[in-house]
């Protein structure tokens, strides 16, 4: 299987310029090609992650990556996918996270011996002459054009600066650069770049007289549609300081079933074939399948070592750790039906419930986990080699409501605020008084999400009313003193 056909059975492309001819140039040809990574921060992120698989499958393949860090681009910022202009950075703080970039990129794709390149766009941007700019690129582009692709469209309402109508140019010079001086015939990056790569397909076929291409791939999402790799406290840093590998593990451990073989797919370099396999898993095996993934994730990333350490913390905690203490419930064969049992009958037998309309109700209501990941289907059931050996640890929690998730997301209603802050000091104030259910970093500062029961009152800070998430109709209802055991 040519890499072009392992990048597409593995989900990972999403659009290119010309399927026909990128196709035959990654099966059956050699090039180099790049990747734009603007330096926002002192640390790459999750949300990075498909762009350096991609770049190792290639390189793999025989490909050679060239990795671009915009030191000058960064000078600006990407309007695509914001509502604002992003906080204009400063020419040391953009140089120190190119920096860490560079640091964290060597561990993920080998640079050694020209394999790989890694270039810094300020070397030929920051002293460009902007006449010869506008003579030499900005001829080649018309605004209406430019207007009409989305990532100015979603702008142009709230309004969009000069400054930021430049980026495209810039990005577009970046693959014509690249073109001349190493032979670039091909720009890759995330979905939302398509407008950007395009501008610079056809920069190089009207400067050039050449042949470029362009491909995109797809971004990292859940099931439901929201961009992965952020928590309650923020994003989910490749930095082990900002994000530990513990941290890091339990963030993939923790995906929902909906997503786990999508993420081993596009994430992990494990053959398809064995990959394949597992589209037939379901209930715990899901489970396994998780642990497959975060180990996997976490090995990239932070090495072998520290991902059998976060995976041992894991299992100690969340699994087997306490079982010596626990109570114990022994199955026969007599309780198994063709080699299994269901979640309703091992309630019942372990003795947590006294029937099986009280374990059905535990379930639905969210009260029920097998080694410490929940059980919402009651007709899930467990085979005999999962319950062999050690076992299984089986759990009845709480409840915090008995109603439809409809009901407790209006009951949440107008108790859910959002603002912006510009500082850890401002951020603390608010944190001192009420309860916090998001906090994610940008460029143009803290972005917090909270519950309180009327507008929060901080004073110098605005609230904004947000319509509220499961998890903030959850934290809100579990912040107000209305718990109930099952």
């Amino acid at each position: 299987m040519g890499v072009y056909d392992e990048l597409k059975a593995r989900g990972l492309i999403a659009q290119l310029t010309n399927e026909e001819k990128v196709r035959d140039l990654l099966n059956n040809g050699k090039t180099s090609f790049y990747i734009g990574f603007d330096p926002t921060a002192d640390s790459l992120h999750v949300g990075h992650f498909v762009q350096i698989m991609v770049m190792a499958h290639m390189q793999k393949a025989g490909h050679t990556p060239i990795a671009l860090f915009g030191g000058g681009t960064g000078m600006i910022g990407d309007p695509s996918g914001k509502t604002a202009m992003r906080r204009m950075m400063t020419r040391e703080e953009i140089d120190h996270n190119v920096r860490c970039f560079q640091k964290q990129m060597s561990r993920l794709v080998d640079f050694s011996d020209g394999k790989a390149i890694m270039v810094n766009n300020a070397d030929w941007l920051m002293n460009l002459n902007y006449i010869q700019f506008l003579r030499e690129v900005g001829v080649y582009f018309s605004v209406n054009r430019m207007l009409s692709f989305e990532c100015y469209k979603q702008r142009l309402e709230r309004g969009l600066s000069f400054f930021e109508l430049n980026y495209m140019l810039m990005q577009s010079y970046d693959f014509l650069v690249l073109n001349r001086k190493y032979g670039c015939q091909l720009e890759l990056g995330g979905d939302d770049q398509w407008s950007n790569i395009i501008g610079g397909v056809e920069l190089i076929r009207k400067a050039d007289d050449k042949e470029a291409y362009g491909m995109t791939f797809t971004l990292l999402t859940t099931s439901d549609g929201r961009k992965m790799g952020k928590t309650e406290s923020g994003a989910v840093w490749l930095d082990p300081e900002k994000t530990s590998p513990y941290d890091f593990y339990q963030y993939w451990r923790n995906v929902a079933d909906a997503d786990v073989l999508k993420c081993i797919r596009m994430l992990t370099f494990l053959p398809l074939e064995e990959i394949d396999k597992m589209d037939s898993w379901e209930g715990a095996q899901l489970n396994t399948a998780k642990e497959i993934l975060a180990y996997e994730l976490t090995k990239l990333v932070h090495g072998e070592e520290e991902a059998k350490k976060a995976q041992e913390s894991a299992r100690a905690l969340f699994s087997k750790g306490n079982a010596a203490e626990m109570p114990t419930a022994q199955l026969t064969e007599e309780d198994l039906t063709d080699g299994k049992i269901d979640i309703l009958t091992m309630l019942v037998k372990s003795g947590l419930v006294t029937s099986k309309s009280e374990a059905r109700r535990a379930v639905q209501q969210g009260g029920v986990a097998v080694d410490g990941e929940k059980v919402s289907d009651i007709a899930a059931s467990f085979g005999k080699e999962e319950l062999s050996g050690e076992g299984i640890i089986l759990k009845k929690g709480k409840k915090i409501y008995d109603g439809t998730i409809q009901h407790l997301i209006c009951e949440a209603d107008n108790h859910v605020f959002s603002c912006m802050l510009s500082s850890e000091e401002e951020f603390l104030k608010v944190q001192e008084k009420y309860k916090i259910t998001g906090k994610n970093y940008s460029n143009e500062g803290i972005d917090i999400r909270l519950v309180s029961k009327s507008v929060p009152d901080v004073t110098g800070i605005e609230f904004q009313y947000v319509k509220p998430t499961l998890e903030d109709a959850y934290i809100y209802k579990s912040s107000s003193e209305k718990f109930e055991e099952i």
